[in-house]
């Protein structure tokens, strides 16, 4: 980064923050953290989106070798869960003018696993993701060993920081800008609209989001009224991409290259290769990781997996595989993700996939988002339900003969959907994934 002086490392609030700017900032951390005894090995809570202020911390956190555990929650009973659980001693509080404030908490008996990162000394990094029970999973990673792969020297690109900080494609973002010397662009609304401003303001080369958003973008026609001419290469993951989204994409901006990627909390994410831009092939792994089909389900190994789950057991086998509940199909080299193996309708002993109806539906008129889950029925013991969200109102029974006329002409008959229920709000949460289970 020292080498990289004048070069632009981030453009925050229409300000053009230089390489040599984080640097001094980041020094001015590490006084700062000597000043404050906050110590190596202490894990230490950050909340807030990207800015400059912020970057600057986490990376002083690192050279620190702290525990860095970025949050974007509001202050509340589910965010002092979430420091409980990471062991978090101190939080810093980002506002939106960068400003920050901080406190300390109680300090309680360490983790084992974060005994383990202190001993090395090693700085770590927690990130949380959804749990079954409704508790969050928190994954302590060695941060030093995530980072390792940024060593390689890679393109750089203009990009936009659409993923989130507390996620781990928004930390894959940031350091791999910072790491080839690109610059990082944040936006203070994530919608299409704003997206494409700040493209065309910008001059944004990579866009790294999620099929949902995707979506959202095509029914927006957003590209349509803003010069998005500048936009090189669009990367994809976090959730299965409809085709029909893909070959819209690929239709609306076809001079940008659009690619696949994978990644889990777990894991961090890793190299991937699309067979084609309009492709949902894709090949898995690259340099340190190992994967490995068993029973249609991926399976991956490597040295820079998490250390484990602070608030579970571990969850790899004795030869330090792990399972990533993703059910893929095997062409050869090449992989097509078929969805989460929780998400799996069992219609009589029938495997069917909510992505593959979906994008089925997709293709139906006046169809403007849907999600497929499984509901319960005594014969066939689940069968498909869907929900859908209509660009123009339009009587329910009219909307599900058409479907069910599209399915049967596209479908296997176990997979068209045998009800379907007209929702207002398209199936996305904050993080612009599809939410499939019914609410």
């Amino acid at each position: 980064m020292r080498s990289r002086g004048d070069r632009t490392a981030m453009i925050w609030e229409g300000m053009e923050i230089s390489y040599a700017n984080l640097i001094a900032d980041v020094s001015r951390w590490s006084e700062e953290l000597a000043r404050q005894r906050i110590l190596g090995g202490e894990s230490v809570a950050i909340y807030g989106d990207y800015s400059p202020n912020l970057c600057a911390l986490m990376i002083a956190l690192i050279a620190n070798h702290n525990v860095v555990v970025p949050l974007t929650l509001p202050p509340g009973a589910r965010r002092t869960e979430l420091t409980n659980i990471a062991h978090a001693q101190i939080c810093f509080h980002f506002e939106g003018n960068d400003i920050v404030h901080w406190e300390r908490y109680p300090v309680g008996q360490a983790h084992e696993l974060l005994k383990t990162l202190r001993e090395r000394p090693a700085p770590g990094l927690v990130l949380f993701s959804s749990g079954s029970s409704g508790v969050s999973k928190a994954a302590l990673h060695d941060f030093d060993k995530l980072l390792a792969k940024f060593r390689r020297p890679r393109p750089s690109f203009r990009t936009l920081t659409f993923l989130m900080l507390d996620h781990i494609g928004g930390i894959n973002t940031l350091f791999y800008i910072f790491a080839q010397g690109g610059t990082a662009v944040p936006v203070k609304s994530r919608d299409p609209v704003s997206v494409c401003k700040t493209i065309e303001r910008h001059q944004i080369e990579l866009l790294p989001t999620t099929p949902t958003f995707l979506n959202m973008l095509l029914i927006s026609e957003a590209y349509l009224h803003h010069d998005c001419s500048s936009l090189r290469m669009i990367t994809y993951g976090t959730e299965s991409m409809p085709a029909i989204t893909l070959r819209h994409l690929r239709t609306a901006l076809p001079r940008v290259e659009l690619k696949q990627t994978y990644g889990l909390s777990e894991l961090g994410i890793l190299q991937t290769k699309s067979r084609a831009s309009d492709s949902l092939w894709v090949k898995v792994g690259g340099t340190g990781y190992e994967t490995k089909v068993v029973d249609n389900v991926l399976w991956v190994r490597s040295e820079s997996s998490m250390l484990g789950y602070l608030n579970r057991p571990s969850p790899f086998d004795a030869e330090g595989w792990f399972c990533t509940e993703d059910l893929v199909a095997v062409d050869g080299e090449w992989m097509r993700i078929l969805g989460r193996k929780s998400e799996i309708i069992n219609v009589g002993g029938e495997k069917v996939y909510p992505p593959e109806v979906e994008s089925v539906l997709h293709e139906v008129d006046n169809v403007r988002d849907v999600a497929v889950s499984g509901r319960a029925n005594p014969i066939s013991g689940q069968v498909v339900f869907a929900r859908i969200v209509l660009h123009e109102p339009e009587p329910i029974e009219q909307v599900f003969k058409r479907i069910r006329r599209h399915c049967r002409e596209r479908l296997e008959p176990f997979k068209v959907p045998a009800s379907i229920e007209i929702r207002d709000q398209p199936f996305s949460g904050e993080r612009f994934k599809k939410m499939r289970n019914p609410t």
